[in-house]
C-alpha cells in the first residue's frame, strides 16, 4: 500500500521540534487580536495553531496550548462602566514592556544554555555578562510588576452582562415590592426619638463614652437586639442549610486583599497593632471577610460544593466616605451586629446562587412582616468586588421611604482569584470557584425597621410574633 502524505501540521511539528530538540515544553499560542472582532479569520487561525500543537503532542512531546483574548478595548470599555478612574494607558504601557522584557530574558537564556553546552572556556566570561543581564531584567521585571500591581489590585470585578448600565444608585432598578405599608392616624416618629423616649438608646453617653456614631442599647430594645440575631441565625442554619460559624474578629491584611477590602478600601478600615514586629491587621468589617478566607489558597473537592457558612458579629467601620450622612441615629455607625450569608460555589452557579441567597435574605424580612422592595444596582452602584447585587430596602414610616437592610452580590470568580481558591471541574480542569456574600439581615437597621413599623402612639412598640418566643414571650415595649 502506498504510503499517505504527511500533513503540513505534522511537517509544522516536526520542523518545530528539529530546530528545538531541547525544549521541555512546546508552547504554542493564538486568539483575538486586539480588535476584539471575532470573524472566520479569528477561527482559522486558531484551528491552525490546534493542529500544530495535536501535531506535536503526537511526537510524544509535552506541549502547551495558550489560547488569548487580547481584547484590550472591550477591557477598558467594562471598566469605565464602574465609574473608576483607571490609567489604562499605563497599563497597557506595562503589560507591553513586561512582555518585551520576557521575551528577552528568554532570549539569553536560550543563548546561556547553549554556551553551557560548549567546551569552549573563552565563552565563560561571556556567559557570566548574559547572567548579568538576565539579572538586570529581573530587576526590571519586579519593579514593572509592582506598578502593574498597584493598578490591577485597583481594579474592579467586570460587571455582568445582566446589571443594568448607570452611573449611581439614582440609576438602580427596583425588581420587585413585598408586604404592606403600615397607615398611622398620628406621624410616624423616627428610632431614635421613640428609643430615647423608652430610655433604651443613648446616644449622649455613647459619645461621652466612645465618640460619634455610636450608640448604648438598653432593657429590652437590647433584648429584642439579641433576639433577632438568634431568630436570624435558626432561620438560615436550620431551614436555609448554612453552617453557622463563630469566627475571629481580626483579620491580616492578606485576608483583606482576599475578599477585596484592601488596597482600595484601606481608609475605611480599623487597623489595630499588636506589637512593633507584628503583621498588619485589622477589625472585620464584615464577617464576609473572615468567612470567605476559610477556603484561602485551598483545591476545594467538586463534591465538597456548594459551601454555605453564616455568622453574626459585630462589624466596624470608619465610614470615612459618609462624612455627614446620616448622622443622627442607628442607620450608619462606626459598630454594628450583623448576620452574613456567605457562599463558594462551582463558578458556573454564581447566579443561580445568588437567586437563593437573596430568597434566604427577603424571607427573614417576610417573617417579619416588614414591607421591603428588592433593587438591583446598576454598574455604577455594584461593590469592588461583585459582578452582580440585589440590595434589599425595606420601609421606614418616619423618613416615608426605602432604606439599605441588605446586600447580596455574585462575586464570580474575582475573589477566588485573590485567595487563590480553585477546585477540579467535571472535566478534571483545575478552575477558580465563584463566591458570594449577603447580609441575612443587618441587625441594627432590623431593629429600626421594626421600632418604626411596629411603633404605637403612646411610644410603645409591639415586639413581632416571630421573636416573642426570644423574648421571653414579651408582647410589647412599653416606657418604664
Amino acid at each position: 500500500m502506498r504510503p499517505l502524505s504527511s500533513h503540513w501540521a505534522d511537517i509544522a511539528a516536526a520542523k518545530i521540534v528539529r530546530s528545538q530538540p531541547d525544549k521541555d515544553c512546546y508552547v504554542v499560542a493564538s486568539g483575538i487580536t486586539p480588535s476584539g472582532v471575532v470573524h472566520v479569520g479569528n477561527f482559522r487561525e486558531v484551528i491552525t495553531v490546534d493542529f500544530v500543537a495535536r501535531a506535536i503532542k503526537r511526537l510524544g512531546k509535552k506541549v502547551r496550548f495558550i489560547y488569548s483574548w487580547d481584547n484590550f478595548d472591550t477591557f477598558r470599555k467594562a471598566i469605565e462602566k464602574r465609574s473608576v478612574e483607571v490609567n489604562f494607558e499605563k497599563l497597557k504601557d506595562l503589560d507591553i514592556k513586561n512582555r518585551e522584557l520576557i521575551q528577552k530574558k528568554e532570549a539569553l537564556e536560550k543563548e546561556k544554555k547553549e554556551i553551557s553546552k560548549s567546551k569552549d572556556e573563552t565563552l565563560f566570561k561571556k556567559s557570566k555578562e548574559i547572567s548579568k543581564k538576565i539579572d538586570l531584567i529581573n530587576d526590571n521585571q519586579k519593579k514593572i510588576k509592582d506598578e502593574l500591581d498597584t493598578i490591577l489590585h485597583n481594579i474592579p470585578n467586570i460587571p455582568h452582562s445582566d446589571v443594568p448600565d448607570g452611573k449611581d444608585e439614582n440609576d438602580n432598578l427596583e425588581i420587585s415590592k413585598s408586604g404592606k405599608i403600615p397607615s398611622f392616624d398620628f406621624k410616624p416618629k423616627t428610632h431614635y426619638e421613640i428609643g430615647e423616649k423608652l430610655k433604651m438608646l443613648d446616644f449622649d453617653l455613647a459619645t461621652k463614652t466612645s465618640g460619634s456614631r455610636f450608640v448604648f442599647v438598653k432593657s429590652h430594645l437590647s433584648l429584642m437586639e439579641r433576639a433577632l440575631s438568634n431568630f436570624m441565625l435558626d432561620r438560615h442554619v436550620f431551614k436555609n442549610g448554612y453552617q453557622e460559624i463563630s469566627p475571629p474578629l481580626i483579620a491580616s491584611d492578606n485576608t483583606m486583599f482576599g475578599t477585596g477590602q484592601l488596597p482600595k478600601f484601606e481608609n475605611d478600615q480599623f487597623e489595630i497593632k499588636f506589637d512593633e514586629g507584628s503583621d498588619r491587621k485589622f477589625l472585620i468589617p464584615t464577617a464576609e471577610v473572615i468567612l470567605t478566607n476559610i477556603v484561602k489558597d485551598k483545591i476545594v473537592d467538586l463534591k465538597d460544593l456548594p459551601m454555605r457558612f453564616v455568622a453574626s458579629t459585630p462589624c466596624f467601620r470608619k465610614e470615612a466616605g459618609s462624612y455627614g450622612k446620616d448622622t443622627k441615629g442607628m442607620i450608619r455607625q462606626h459598630q454594628f451586629y450583623k448576620v452574613e450569608l456567605v457562599s463558594i460555589v462551582e463558578n458556573d452557579k454564581c447566579l443561580e446562587e445568588l437567586e437563593r441567597m437573596t430568597n434566604c435574605a427577603t424571607g427573614i424580612l417576610d417573617d417579619l412582616c416588614l414591607p421591603y422592595r428588592k433593587m438591583i444596582l446598576c454598574t455604577g452602584d455594584i461593590g469592588f468586588s461583585a459582578e452582580k447585587t440585589y440590595d434589599i430596602e425595606v420601609w421606614l414610616p418616619s423618613e416615608n421611604k426605602y432604606r439599605e437592610i441588605s446586600s447580596c452580590s455574585s462575586c464570580s470568580t474575582f475573589q477566588a482569584a485573590r485567595m487563590k481558591t480553585r477546585y477540579k471541574n467535571q472535566n478534571n480542569e483545575l478552575v477558580n470557584v465563584g463566591t458570594l456574600n449577603g447580609s441575612g439581615l443587618a441587625i441594627g437597621r432590623t431593629l429600626i425597621a421594626v421600632i418604626e413599623n411596629y411603633q404605637l402612639k403612646d411610644g410603645s412598640v409591639i415586639v413581632p410574633e416571630v421573636l416573642r418566643p426570644y423574648m421571653n414571650n414579651l408582647e410589647k415595649i412599653s416606657p418604664n
